[in-house]
């Protein structure tokens, strides 16, 4: 096959374009290249015979069999002109930008007839598998009119779609968002269109900004789903049909009355709703694990284009849309609080989340500074270029590669994160695929590993430490194969500067906490007015430490200590709860003092703790004993509460002599600030002695207290008759008597907390302003919970009190 017509229109000192053939072995390879001349055009070279045979697409290739696209048959072109994109200058043949839109590699549907024989006979019967382009197609000669017209024709297959289908949603025009050119196109949405989703930017860091709503980043394939009264279809980002691929949830579709296409992220979750990539690359109904489609754009709702709304409004009609479906889940989100949202998700296991502007609008197939995605852990997109060979396993490492400036570059080994058995697999599908030259244009280093090299069709994510100063991936784990990306849309994600943070102002919303959606309101309300504390500020703080507290509040009623609006407003306490969320427990406990039934809130989980917090539950006060022993507490309380003329040291050198006391009797105390001028100090007994057992106990060790400490401690519960001492509380320990939980918040300037601390920690110059909202979290961080041990121990009493008598 020659070149000549090729090398004749063509002046190589003029043009970026190869100008020799390059070496072929006859590898079936395909590309497809959009090619912005004096009229764009998409150009389809299959590599047959030692060329690439080329056809000029004008409209561009389409995945709908109804379509039978026009194919001008043109010169044949090198194979070096498979990896060929960049600008060919002015004054040159086919002048213009050619970007590189898909690539892979095709066969032929028949036996019968070699590739090269069909081609000759005008008749071509193929296969594609490429990034955007698959399944079986048909390249037929007209031999009518014109003699190089022919037809590009797709066949009706599991891949094959019957909307609209245009090749330019597809196209990623690199080169003109380089230029600053490419701008989102405001068009009208059809039902019958294909979509391209609206891309996110990857931002560098998480922020709160009152104008961005955050949502959880799902580790799963996007898919656009159209439905229009029963008929479903469902699609990748890069337009392969999946409908064949998740059934369960086209049933699950087909349930909707109406004519909508809707966005999300499909995942298979484990029982505590994180997505399994590993789980859905392989997916089909015998796969552990949940399906599940979390919806978070609506583009298209009974006739009417959505496109040009605000990111609210277009969520705000999903949950109705989406009501009583089995598989299909509406993805909420919450407002301006992005910090606390990203550390709660992190925590339980998220990979990240997305942050996007409250009004912005829904511009397909446009990547996007509108929304952000924020990750913990660096992941990214790989080609696997190849393999290393092991002795001791299926292979050693995978040789990985990411297109950058147009050329295939080398950006490390991954040798971990897969099985014997996922390994197998993947060496199958290699194997089918293998080369006898590097794909990489210039010399790798693999260190003395002997490589086997494959074409760059297969896709993978992998998770990784950090960049390297040479370009490449630190400590890469394979995390799977995607089949919903395109090889051209491999190359490094360039992250942006995330917005200002700013004060959360005026915000609402909701935030899913286990599975459960909590309300918040007014997140901008100044809690702390001379420290410019909010509600907000509040919220997270109980976000990061709930883990930590939640046992100290399991099973036990609540007494509400409210401050809705702020600490210099007068609070109130409250005890009976009406109309609690369902998910709320609650114990209906019978009060002498008031001769009533009384129902108590129970903060059994993360979800009821911050429930209460946007109740202006600034501090948390809980019984000292459980629901199903309400008269049996877990521990006993030594109130150390000073007078106005005490100093703090007083307070630090009273606590000094109560574990003195302890330590004669024999027993472990644990030891917290108030949060607000004294010293609690907790006495485990494990539900083996009632209330007046505890408090006799504890009224013992305050006599012996003041007994080492007469001029500066009074049990006196009169103000007055205590002269100015510090008051040793014993009383606190009734039923129904509360007291700020360990590390609850108190209503005190700097929103100080009631901090366990170790005994070594009482010294001079230690303040109750040290332990604050902002602090304790990584305090807990580095120290652990110093009072865990209250809940798992208990005092022998009768012990105790015999070594007391020993001095």
């Amino acid at each position: 096959m020659s070149l000549d017509e090729y090398k004749k229109k063509r002046n190589f000192e003029n043009t970026p374009e190869p100008d020799d053939e390059g070496t072929s072995d006859n590898l079936n390879r395909f590309v497809i290249q959009r090619h912005k001349a004096t009229r764009l055009h998409y150009d389809l070279r299959l590599e047959i015979g030692g060329t690439l045979k080329s056809w000029a697409v004008p409209k561009g290739p389409s995945m709908n069999p109804i379509d039978k696209r026009l194919a001008v048959h043109t010169e044949d072109h090198p194979i070096k002109y498979l990896k060929f994109q960049g600008k060919i200058p002015k004054g040159n043949y086919g002048a213009g930008q050619m970007d590189i839109w898909d690539t892979g590699t095709f066969s032929s549907k028949l036996d019968s007839k070699s590739v090269l024989e069909q081609y000759e006979d005008g008749d071509l019967k193929i296969t594609f598998s490429g990034g955007k382009v698959k399944g079986d197609f048909a390249l037929v000669h007209t031999k009518q009119g014109k003699n190089n017209h022919w037809l590009l024709i797709k066949k009706k297959d599991q891949f094959s779609t019957d909307l609209i289908y245009d090749a330019e949603v597809y196209a990623e025009n690199p080169s003109e968002e380089k230029e600053g050119k490419a701008k989102p196109k405001v068009r009208t949405l059809k039902p019958e269109d294909t979509v391209k989703p609206m891309l996110a930017s990857t931002a560098k860091e998480i922020f709160n900004h009152p104008d961005w709503i955050y949502e959880l980043k799902w580790d799963g394939y996007r898919l656009i789903a159209h439905v229009d009264d029963g008929d479903v279809r469902i699609y990748s980002r890069n337009g392969i049909n999946y409908s064949s691929k998740f059934p369960l949830l086209v049933n699950d579709l087909k349930q909707l009355d109406h004519q909508v296409i809707l966005d999300g992220e499909v995942v298979i979750v484990d029982k505590n709703g994180i997505p399994n990539f590993q789980a859905l690359q392989n997916y089909d109904q015998n796969t552990p694990g949940t399906l599940r489609f979390y919806v978070f754009d609506m583009l298209f709702l009974n006739g009417h284009s959505m496109l040009e709304l605000p990111l609210k409004d277009r969520k705000s009609l999903i949950p109705e849309i989406l009501e009583d479906l089995d598989y299909t889940f509406y993805c909420d989100h919450i407002e301006g609080m992005g910090t606390a949202f990203y550390n709660k998700a992190v925590d339980s296991g998220m990979e990240g989340v997305m942050a996007k502007k409250a009004d912005s609008t829904y511009a397909p197939g446009y990547r996007t500074e509108s929304w952000l995605k924020i990750k913990a852990i660096e992941s990214e997109e790989a080609l696997i270029c190849g393999y290393t060979n092991s002795k001791g396993a299926v292979f050693g490492s995978l040789i990985l590669g990411m297109y950058q400036d147009g050329e295939l570059r080398y950006v490390g080994n991954c040798g971990s994160g897969f099985s014997n058995a996922e390994q197998k697999e993947l060496l199958q599908k290699m194997d089918n695929l293998a080369l006898k030259e590097s794909p990489f244009s210039s010399k790798i280093n693999l260190k003395g590993r002997t490589p086997n090299w494959i074409k760059p069709d297969l896709i993978c994510e992998v998770k990784f430490s950090e960049w390297t100063k040479a370009g490449s991936m630190r400590h890469p784990v394979f995390k799977g194969l995607r089949e919903d990306k395109s090889t051209t849309e491999i190359k490094p994600e360039e992250k942006t500067e995330a917005p200002e943070a700013e004060k959360v102002n005026g915000t609402s919303g909701n935030l899913d906490i286990g599975g459960i959606s909590v309300p918040f309101t007014n997140l901008n309300k100044i809690y702390w007015p001379k420290d410019n504390i909010t509600k907000y500020d509040l919220i997270e703080y109980y976000l990061q430490v709930s883990e930590v507290m939640l046992p100290y509040l399991k099973g036990r009623p609540q007494n509400l200590h409210r401050h809705p609006n702020g600490i210099q407003q007068k609070g109130f306490y409250q005890k009976d709860n009406e109309s609690l969320p369902n998910w709320i427990k609650t114990t209906n406990i019978y009060s002498d003092s008031s001769e009533k039934n009384i129902e108590y809130m129970l903060c059994q989980n993360e979800a009821t703790l911050l429930y209460m917090a946007n109740l202006g539950c600034i501090e948390i006060n809980p019984w000292h004993s459980k629901v199903e022993n309400l008269g049996t507490p877990n521990y006993g309380v030594i109130d150390l509460d000073p007078s106005a003329k005490n100093t703090f040291e007083d307070v630090i050198e009273t606590a000094k002599v109560v574990k003195e006391v302890l330590d004669l009797a024999k027993i472990d105390g644990y030891c917290k600030t108030s949060g607000s001028k004294g010293i609690h100090i907790y006495v485990p007994f494990g539900e083996n002695y009632s209330y007046e057992e505890g408090r006799d106990f504890i009224k013992l060790i305050c006599y012996l207290v003041q007994e080492r400490l007469p001029e500066l401690t009074s049990m006196e519960r009169a103000v007055k008759a205590r002269k100015d001492k510090i008051y040793l509380d014993y009383l606190q320990n009734r039923k129904g008597q509360t007291i700020a939980a360990p590390y609850s918040v108190r209503p005190k300037a700097g929103a100080t907390v009631s901090t366990p601390i170790g005994w070594d920690e009482l010294k001079n110059g230690l303040k109750i302003s040290d332990f604050t909202i902002f602090n304790v979290p990584g305090r807990i961080s580095e120290k652990g919970d110093l009072f865990e041990g209250i809940l798992k121990s208990s005092i022998d009493m009768e012990k105790a009190l015999a070594n007391l008598s020993e001095h």
